[in-house]
C-alpha cells in the first residue's frame, strides 16, 4: 500500500506492509486525511515517533468482526486502550497506562491506503457530511473538549489565542454556547473568517495585555503563544492549552503562582458532538480547506501546511 511516512525524514512510499491485525480487528481503506499541526511537529522530533503519519481521516470499512459496520463510511477515536487498567476503569480510557495513538503512539496512522483499528473506535458518518467535513471530526471534537473541562456562560471574556485551524474551531464551538469570544491572530484572511461567523476578533499587534479575561484557550502552539496567555488572564483565571510544541524556548512559571492561575491541558473529545454539530451545519469547515493534494504528493503537502498562514491541506486517495 501508498503511505506518507516519517523515519527520521518525511517520505511517500508507494510499497509499504499493510497494517497488521494486531493494530485492531477493522481494516478501513482510507479515503481523505488531513494533515494537523501534530504531524508537523512530529517532524521536528516531538514524541520520537516514527511510522505512517495522520490521525484525522474519514475511510470505508472493508473488513470487520462487526459486519454491520462493512462497507459504512466512518471515523476513528485515535486513542486505542487496553480496556482493563485503573485508569480505563475509572472513565479515563484516552489516558490509558498502555494506550497507542494513531499515527502518534506506536500505532501507523491514515496517511496510508489502509489502517486498522478497533471497531469501538469507529463512528458511523451520517449522508448529511460529506467526505471533507468528515476529515474535521477529530480536531472539532477536540474543541468540544473545552466545554467537558470548564464552565462557560455569557458573563465570561474569553480569548482563543491563534487563527489557526484548531483556534477557528475553537472558537465557532464556544460562540454557539453564547459565550463571547474573540480572536486573536496574526492573518487578516483568517480574522475575516471570524467577522463572518459573527466571532470578534483582533489582531495580535493591536493587543495590549491588561490581565483581564476569564480564560484563554491558547491554540498557538508556540511557548510565544503561552507566555501571552499568563499576560491576558486575570488573576485566579484559566488557562487552556490545545496544542502541543515539539522544541520551546524555557518559559518562566512565577505568574501562574503570582496570579494563582488554573492551566489545563485539553486534548481529545467527543465524536459524536462533532458529528451532530457537522450535520446540522452549525460549525463551518468547509472554509478552512486550503488546498487538497495526492497522497503522492504528501511530502509537498506537509511542506504546504506548514507555512505561515495555511489552514486545512486534505489528502485525497484517488
Amino acid at each position: 500500500m501508498r503511505t506518507l511516512t516519517f523515519d527520521h525524514s518525511l517520505s511517500f512510499r508507494p510499497r509499504h506492509p499493510e497494517p497488521l491485525e494486531s493494530d485492531g480487528d477493522t481494516l478501513v481503506r482510507v479515503m481523505r486525511a488531513g494533515i494537523c499541526s501534530t504531524d508537523l511537529e512530529i517532524c521536528r522530533g516531538y514524541l520520537n515517533f516514527q511510522g505512517v503519519l495522520g490521525h484525522e481521516f474519514v475511510g470505508e470499512v472493508v473488513d470487520s468482526p462487526d459486519k454491520n459496520l462493512v462497507g459504512q463510511r466512518v471515523v476513528g477515536e485515535i486513542n486505542i486502550v487496553c480496556g482493563q487498567c485503573d485508569l480505563c476503569l475509572s472513565g479515563l480510557s484516552n489516558h490509558c497506562r498502555k494506550r497507542t495513538v494513531l499515527g502518534i503512539l506506536n500505532h501507523g496512522g491514515s496517511f496510508a491506503d489502509f489502517l486498522r483499528l478497533p471497531a469501538g473506535n469507529l463512528h458511523v458518518l451520517p449522508k448529511g457530511v460529506d467526505d471533507d467535513q468528515a476529515v474535521f471530526v477529530e480536531p472539532l471534537a477536540a474543541a468540544f473538549q473545552v466545554l467537558k473541562q470548564i464552565k462557560l456562560d455569557g458573563k465570561k471574556w474569553v480569548t482563543v489565542l491563534g487563527d489557526g485551524r484548531l483556534g477557528l474551531l475553537v472558537a465557532q464551538v464556544l460562540r454557539n454556547v453564547g459565550c463571547p469570544v474573540r480572536v486573536i491572530g496574526k492573518h487578516a484572511d483568517k480574522l475575516a473568517l471570524c467577522e463572518r461567523w459573527s466571532i470578534r476578533s483582533r489582531a495580535l499587534a493591536d493587543i495590549n495585555p491588561r490581565h483581564d479575561q476569564d480564560v484563554v484557550v491558547d491554540c498557538t502552539g508556540s511557548t510565544a503563544g503561552f507566555e501571552l496567555a499568563m499576560q491576558m488572564v486575570r488573576p485566579r483565571g484559566t488557562i487552556i492549552l490545545k496544542s502541543t510544541v515539539a522544541i520551546g524556548k524555557p518559559l518562566n512559571l512565577a505568574p501562574l503562582v503570582i496570579d494563582e492561575i488554573q492551566v489545563i491541558g485539553s486534548r481529545c473529545g467527543p465524536f459524536r458532538e462533532a458529528i451532530r454539530a457537522l450535520a446540522d451545519k452549525s460549525v463551518d469547515v468547509t472554509s478552512l480547506i486550503h488546498r487538497r493534494m495526492k497522497l503522492e504528493q504528501g511530502v509537498e503537502a506537509m511542506e504546504l501546511a506548514g507555512r505561515a498562514g495555511v489552514l486545512k491541506v486534505l489528502l485525497t486517495f484517488d
